[in-house]
């Protein structure tokens, strides 16, 4: 008989989203908008500070992809233009520049923290200024060239990037940072909150993520201007006016209140939820201590801080005598308990074949050789027996 599923990543329900749900019901307010989006977006603007006189705004939607893509609109992306993104990524960050039918420049990752590599960033950003691309403000392209529209880090599994690095650079050549937070609700880099970095910034509360409303985003920014652009063009761009009239193409994005009801009731658990799963990612660390050849995603100095949302590690097949990636996984699924490799790097997909790369391909040594282990916050101490104890069995 098969034993039940541990799963990756799973809903953990705090018991307040019931509340808001039921009022929301309660007071027929099921259709789009309402009391819950007005007050998710308050509760999540409120926690991203790092203080009271930081003024962010937020706007809830459908997905994180579809606030990275309002993003992008906003900055005017179109087809002669390129955006630098990370390779080393889940295809939510990457897909919306192919619907503003930009370039894709694909960045490496650096080793520390698997994330955008600020030395591969800048040799893509000459190398596209070389071939006549322009920035913005700054520099005019040369004749069939666009512009180098943003830099889009990732904040992979929760690991705050190097955003001081990037940052400087951002700044040195005036092109705009989207954040894509959508990992990293809770996490910190030098005491501020991933998702506060960018122009805009996106965050995901798909069903796996840290904190979930089953599907659904949100696009943050400092600037009202922006978000409040964002709403407008998530609600199928309508004018105001009495009657239905458009003048500029729009999207159906927006949050829902029912859903947004339960986002709220997950606020209220979010930090209790950050905590787990860095006490998951401490069990994980003890064990793997005394093995050989394993190495988790750690935290670089005091400065990082991650919710370590997915507990991952890359294995040495040399180091640990044949032992790799596969074999673990397998292993773990011969007792239906899941775990998942690395995100296959975006520069290695069929469908972005061709796209340029600039790095050492460190993220396709990551990809070959990583691994994420169940990490919810809600793995119960069987569950997390019956994972040690087919660790045990393979390593020991």
């Amino acid at each position: 008989m098969q034993l039940p599923k541990i799963w990756l990543s799973s809903p953990h329900m705090g018991g307040g989203e019931r509340e808001f749900v039921t009022e929301a019901f309660d007071t027929n307010w099921v259709a789009p908008l309402g009391p819950n989006v007005t007050g998710f977006e308050e509760d999540i603007s409120e926690f991203l500070k790092t203080s009271q006189d930081q003024t962010l705004t937020t706007a809830v939607l459908t997905s994180g992809t579809a606030a990275l893509h309002l993003s992008l609109v906003m900055l005017g992306v179109n087809s002669s233009d390129a955006v630098l993104v990370q390779s080393f990524t889940f295809c939510g960050t990457t897909n919306p520049i192919v619907y503003q039918g930009a370039e894709l420049v694909f960045v490496d990752s650096e080793r520390d923290t698997w994330n955008m590599d600020p030395n591969a960033l800048k040799e893509a950003i000459q190398f596209l200024l070389s071939e006549g691309f322009g920035i913005h403000e700054k520099i005019e392209p040369k004749a069939g060239k666009g512009f180098i529209r943003a830099i889009m880090p990732v904040h992979l599994y929760g690991m705050p990037a190097k955003m001081d690095e990037l940052e400087c650079i951002s700044r040195e050549t005036g092109i705009p940072i989207v954040e894509d937070a959508a990992e990293a609700l809770g996490s910190t880099f030098k005491g501020q909150k991933c998702g506060t970095f960018g122009l805009m910034s996106a965050l995901s509360f798909n069903g796996n993520k840290i904190i979930t409303t089953s599907g659904g985003g949100a696009l943050v920014s400092n600037t009202k201007e922006f978000v409040e652009k964002a709403r407008f063009l998530s609600t199928q761009a309508r004018d105001n006016e009495p009657h239905y009239q458009h003048s500029q193409i729009g999207y159906n994005y927006r949050m829902s209140n029912v859903v947004a009801g339960i986002g709220r009731g997950q606020m209220e658990v979010l930090d209790e939820r950050v905590s787990q799963r860095r006490a998951n990612n401490e069990r994980y660390r003890r064990f793997f201590a005394k093995v050989f050849g394993v190495e988790l995603q750690t935290e670089l100095n005091g400065d990082f801080f991650s919710n370590f949302w997915l507990t991952s590690l890359i294995i040495d097949p040399i180091k640990t005598g044949g032992v790799d990636r596969e074999f673990v996984r397998l292993e773990m699924e011969r007792e239906n308990i899941e775990c998942r490799p690395l995100w296959k790097p975006m520069h290695l997909q069929p469908v972005f074949a061709g796209s340029k790369f600039f790095g050492t391909g460190v993220c396709v040594e990551l990809f070959e050789k990583g691994l994420c282990l169940p990490s919810g916050s809600n793995l119960r101490e069987d569950e997390f027996e019956r994972i040690f104890m087919v660790l045990n069995r393979i390593f020991n």
